[in-house]
């Protein structure tokens, strides 16, 4: 937020007439974002022009962030999903589990059905972890090796499936070979 103040100013032509101009306070440049604008380099201050439109103008375009690439892919959507309700069911057992033990303390009569829901919990917590590590492994299963594009399994992989190509190519062609040898011939009667 930008606080102003006024600044009076005579104008020499008529006569004495006071004129007043906001005036910005000077601006305190953050820690993560450079002063220059996109325009210009760290080093170099940018051009201030002497109309405040073109300042504003300016300093409208700096950007709030900059894209980086993300330095892990993206979870596929099946185990994401369960990654979620795993979370959130944990978060639930130990909110839970803390009831339980604040219940426990005050002497409460909800400390036991809390208790009893904690175990409960925890068992339903423990089965939704489970669920994320089965269901990531079946995932890998099914989309292929988890390996980088220039590992072994996928160049053998590459190999069986070129060989079964030619194996059914040459296939084909000899079964050709058979049916025009055999059209041609005539019979020995």
């Amino acid at each position: 937020m930008l606080m102003g103040t006024a600044e009076r100013r005579m104008a020499p032509e008529e006569g004495g007439a006071v004129e007043l101009t906001a005036r910005s306070a000077p601006e305190v440049p953050d820690g993560d974002i450079p002063a220059a604008g996109p325009d210009t380099s760290a080093g170099e201050r940018p051009a201030q022009s002497g109309r405040p439109e073109e300042r504003e103008q300016q300093s409208a375009y700096r950007p709030l962030w900059t894209e980086e690439p993300a330095r892990r892919r993206r979870l596929p959507d099946p185990v994401r999903t369960a990654a979620v309700r795993a979370v959130l069911v944990v978060a639930v057992t130990l909110i839970m589990a803390m009831v339980a033990f604040l219940c426990t303390m005050a002497g409460s009569w909800l400390a036991f059905p809390m208790v009893i829901g904690s175990v409960a919990g925890t068992v339903v917590a423990t089965w939704g972890v489970l669920d994320v590590w089965v269901t990531r492994q079946i995932w890998h299963q099914r989309h292929g090796v988890v390996s980088m594009p220039s590992s072994t399994a996928r160049a053998m992989r590459r190999e069986r499936r070129r060989a079964r190509r030619q194996a059914r190519s040459a296939e084909r062609t000899q079964e050709r070979i058979r049916r025009r040898g055999g059209a041609g011939q005539l019979s020995h009667g």
